[in-house]
């Protein structure tokens, strides 16, 4: 297998939100196991980890989650299509906002979007 960047996303549901990726962002799920998995594009693996459970204690989530904007990193995904996008963020308990908030920078369209726990990203298409 190439060399592939890799990145983290700690989760009081490991299962619901690497079904979330998986569905929104394409990404293959190639291990899972209690508190831990893998998913993968060409490009990048994707971790899912469980949080520490003193932590995850001080976690609420709301329903409908809020967004967790206040970070420093925020990761995007390519996606075939911001709209198909949207509503399978909406079916993981996530979501993408609206056309509205896209926007077109370097040869692709963009819109911001959270998890089902909070966890805020972004998806983007390549523009017409």
């Amino acid at each position: 297998m190439p060399e592939q960047a890799a990145a983290v996303i700690y989760a009081k549901d490991v299962a619901r939100v690497s079904a979330f990726y998986a569905s929104v962002a394409g990404l293959a799920l190639t291990h899972a196991e209690p508190g831990h998995a893998s998913l993968e594009s060409s490009a990048l693996q994707l971790f899912i980890v469980a949080m520490n459970a003193g932590i995850a204690a001080s976690v609420q989530i709301a329903n409908p989650p809020v967004p967790r904007e206040n970070t420093a990193l925020k990761f995007i995904f390519p996606v075939a299509s911001l709209q198909a996008a949207r509503a399978l963020a909406a079916q993981g308990g996530g979501a993408l906002k609206p056309p509205q908030a896209e926007w077109a920078f370097n040869g692709w369209r963009h819109c911001d979007g959270h998890d089902p726990e909070g966890n805020v990203f972004q998806l983007r298409e390549r523009a017409a």
